[in-house]
């Protein structure tokens, strides 16, 4: 057994464990009662000590040094590449510290759920500060170790090789335009405002319309599953992907397009490359490559005039109305899935709106891992932006303003920026995918996916982690990832 064929045989061991790590965390969110929490922390962080003992083995230094003399496939190069920075990121982190920060955040995501429902901040406040404490420690080692600004250590653990710099970049245009451009598209829109569709729709309907819209996307059933848990994700592996939504019985839109959401993010992993699945190089490229499979499905085709067209007599065959009924119209439905407004819930935003939730998360989360801001004052921080970026008061509000999010209660500090990079991405490969196949939305008017899917399968998800975001964006669209297509897209959806 050479170099090479031993680092792939250790990974498999290590992928095989983060096959059950990946299924018992869903179930501690969808299934687990609320008496197994204490137990399942303790478990949790003897199988991620496990894996990090793992990933931190001596001798994948010196199977990586030996791999340079050898002669590797493309892919097999890649994987090399991925692992070692893996190597490193796990490294910098000791064994007792991993254990401390994963009872930390499962029991402060399991607090978290019982405090926002009862917007009671004074218990979780507590719980975050211990999570934060550990993300600054965390953070602090893992810059040491790879040279990194204290942010960019963390958010290099979702997005590699992008940084707050290039973030700040991006950023800056929409945060000028967007709340220029929310007032112009609500102002536009009060000219013709939709017709309410109702305030009961059954959840049976609803689940059962969410499997109707999985299966014309391409989710394939035999590897996976639909739930409900208090907030929608997806987990799993790709060959058993477990995805979540919740269901309002005043509002079927938000489940349905909730379901759509997360069905992109499966049907990504039930693409990533099979030869490949028990090795790093097979992995999803980044969180924001991620967020872009899920963002244009649900927003991209998903609010398109195309889909509407489709789904629309669907939709009325669900809830028991009439094709005659004005307020069930395909028109009247575009208008509800596009209509703009102001609100307190990033997950319930609307598409113009959204990346200034991120936006807001980022800057608070930056000035937390810096120290410059604590715990205790974030609610006034949050409520401060929410009043600057959307007109919106959060004092006392603490379950749909500082509290609404389970990222930073489970420790997810430098994911939220990749919300926004997965958006401009969603635009920028939709633009692409509908010039390469001029057909596509015709193809989505009949509720045929195949043609879309293909494209994003040979573009984005078969490529796995074995390209850089911008080699993958360059290859599939002609340029870098930039800011043009999501704003083109903007005014040409919501101003004409």
């Amino acid at each position: 057994m050479n170099a090479y064929e031993a680092l792939d045989a250790h990974y498999q061991k290590i992928n095989d464990l983060r096959h059950i790590g990946a299924i018992t965390g869903w179930d501690e969110s969808a299934m687990m009662p609320a008496g197994g929490g204490a137990a399942r922390s303790r478990a949790m962080a003897t199988l991620n000590v496990l894996v990090h003992d793992l990933t931190v083995d001596p001798q994948i230094s010196d199977w990586l040094v030996a791999c340079e003399n050898l002669e590797l496939s493309s892919m097999q190069t890649a994987n090399v590449t991925v692992i070692q920075r893996e190597h490193r990121q796990a490294a910098c982190l000791t064994s007792d510290f991993v254990r401390a920060q994963t009872e930390a955040v499962m029991a402060s995501e399991q607090q978290w759920r019982i405090s926002r429902a009862e917007n009671d901040w004074a218990t979780i406040q507590p719980h975050l500060e211990r999570v934060v404490g550990l993300a600054q420690e965390e953070a602090a080692m893992r810059a040491d170790a790879g040279g990194l600004g204290l942010y960019d250590a963390m958010l290099e653990l979702y997005e590699p090789g992008v940084t707050a710099s290039q973030l700040d970049t991006l950023f800056e245009p929409l945060k000028t335009s967007l709340p220029l451009l929310t007032d112009e598209i609500i102002a536009h829109q009060a000219k013709t405002p939709g017709m309410p569709l109702g305030d009961h729709f059954e959840v049976a309907a609803q689940r059962e319309l969410g499997l109707s819209v999985m299966k014309t996307l391409g989710f394939d059933f035999n590897h996976g599953r639909l739930d409900t848990s208090h907030h929608p994700f997806c987990g799993g592996v790709p060959e058993d992907v477990r995805l979540t939504t919740r269901y309002s019985e005043t509002d079927f839109l938000q489940s349905l397009f909730g379901v759509i959401h997360e069905t992109g993010h499966a049907m990504y992993e039930q693409g990533r490359p099979k030869d490949w699945l028990t090795q790093p190089v097979s992995q999803a490229l980044s969180m924001g490559t991620h967020e872009s499979q899920s963002l244009l499905m649900e927003m991209q085709a998903g609010r398109s005039p195309a889909f509407m067209t489709f789904i629309a007599p669907k939709m009325r065959a669900a809830f028991g109305r009439a094709e005659s009924d004005p307020a069930w119209s395909v028109d009247n439905l575009y208008r509800q899935v596009t209509t703009v407004r102001r609100d307190f819930i990033r997950v319930d935003a609307d598409e113009v709106t959204y990346p200034l939730h991120v936006i807001l998360r980022y800057e608070l989360e930056k000035a937390l891992i810096d120290g410059s801001l604590t715990v205790a004052d974030l609610p006034e921080a949050w409520h401060q932006k929410m009043t600057d970026y959307f007109g919106l008061s959060t004092a006392g509000n603490y379950k749909n303003g500082v509290m609404q999010d389970v990222h930073w209660p489970a420790g997810l500090i430098g994911y939220f920026p990749t919300y926004t990079l997965g958006a401009l991405m969603a635009a920028q490969l939709f633009e692409a995918a509908k010039t390469r196949q001029p057909e596509t939305l015709q193809q989505i008017e009949t509720g045929d996916f195949s043609g879309l899917l293909s494209w994003l399968r040979e573009h984005v998800h078969n490529r796995g982690s074995a390209v850089s975001v911008d080699q993958l964006m360059t290859d599939a669209t002609g340029s870098p990832l930039t800011t043009d297509a999501f704003l083109t897209h903007l005014h040409r959806r919501y101003l004409g």
